[in-house]
């Protein structure tokens, strides 16, 4: 009679005990390959964070022009400027403004625009003239100027398309000005002399469309050519031992 007593007791202890243990905590789910790949993407070999490589579209500027045609109400077709306002006009809608839209904005604005008239409006957009890709070069080069970038130029590439440098150029301080945003730039500092004398042109920076290249003057070079005889005098004066 005990021992079914004692039995019944810990049957009931047993339930009551698991109805008061806590919840299990769920296991987490194993990371799929695609899911641990995007994680770790902009992550470099240091593990630290980085920002993604960004491909940015270009932007319609003034100027510019292109074709717009329409795939099935071609007595629209037409080829536009972009004026200095940023306004362009269209035939049968007025003028709307598209600078500084890439092409499938620009794409989207002309249907909005043509709904008005059209049903539905199937229209391509086709660049015709626009801005080329170019960087600046100024300074202690041979030929300062504007040039265009064709393909993937470098530092150093760029200095010999605009003459290379000249016997007054401090080759250990070439400025790198790039835009980041409307209403600022980068500027870094590229030790070319350092690049030639260690076999390093790994470190050469490749230039991106806008970029400007400033080559400043050494220090012997802002000596003036010409010296007033009584300055030389009074150099000479002190220089005695």
């Amino acid at each position: 009679m005990n021992y079914r007593i004692t039995s019944a007791l810990l049957g009931i202890a047993f339930f009551v005990c698991r109805g008061l243990a806590p919840a299990q905590t769920p296991v987490a789910k194993a990371e799929t390959p695609s899911a641990v790949a995007d994680s770790t993407a902009d992550k470099g070999k240091s593990g630290e964070a980085q920002f993604q490589t960004r491909n940015p579209r270009y932007k319609i500027g003034a100027g510019d022009s292109f074709d717009v045609s329409f795939e099935l109400s071609p007595e629209f077709n037409q080829t536009v400027t972009v004026q200095p306002d940023g306004f362009i006009t269209l035939r049968g809608v007025g003028d709307v403004h598209v600078a500084g839209q890439d092409v499938p904005q620009l794409t989207q604005t002309l249907k909005g625009a043509y709904s008005k008239i059209l049903n539905d409006p199937q229209i391509v957009v086709v660049l015709k003239d626009f801005e080329k890709p170019y960087f600046i070069a100024d300074g202690q080069i041979g030929h300062p100027g504007k040039y265009e970038l064709r393909g993937d130029v470098t530092l150093t590439e760029a200095i010999a398309i605009a003459g290379g440098f000249q016997d007054s150029a401090k080759h250990s301080q070439v400025l790198l000005f790039r835009r980041v945003s409307n209403d600022w730039m980068e500027a870094k500092i590229v030790n070319v002399k350092k690049m030639y004398k260690d076999g390093k042109l790994v470190e050469d920076p490749h230039l991106n469309p806008g970029d400007m290249v400033v080559v400043p003057k050494n220090t012997l070079s802002k000596i003036q050519h010409f010296i007033p005889t009584y300055s030389m005098g009074a150099f000479t004066q002190f220089g005695h031992f």
